[in-house]
């Protein structure tokens, strides 16, 4: 059986496939509703679109239901240390480095040269369980 570290590469690695599957469902979206006329400006409302519905996506999943698809898929969890269900502002913080993918590597990085989880995980006192 792979490592809880293994598995959420891999449940992060899916995140990205379903979040690139609903950046398609919102592209074309955007590009109906301008049509023919302006397709720039789609490009330039989806700088800013994208990010919010990644991080949207993360916050939402974890709050609401313990984990996103990927980390269902693996069979793990997102809990406050307590072993309770995480807060909102948990969410939203442990959250901040999924935006962009660099952020996440320096997160998990620095984490790592300290021997610790992830430093936002640490700040939000919140872990990955595996429940498999």
């Amino acid at each position: 059986m792979a490592t809880v570290f293994t598995r959420r590469v891999i449940a992060y690695i899916i995140d990205f496939f379903v979040m690139s599957a609903l950046m398609w469902i919102v592209s074309f979206l955007l590009f109906s509703a301008v049509g023919h006329k302006d397709f720039y400006s789609v490009y330039q409302a989806l700088i800013y679109v994208v990010p919010v519905l990644i991080f949207l996506y993360f916050v939402l999943c974890e709050k609401f239901m313990g984990a996103t698809v990927g980390k269902s898929l693996m069979y793990l969890q997102v809990r406050s240390k307590n072993g309770a269900k995480i807060s909102w502002p948990q969410a939203i913080v442990r959250n901040l480095t999924k935006i962009y993918w660099v952020p996440i590597v320096f997160d998990w990085l620095i984490g790592k040269l300290l021997k610790t989880d992830r430093i936002l995980n640490n700040i939000t006192r919140t872990i990955v369980i595996d429940e498999g």
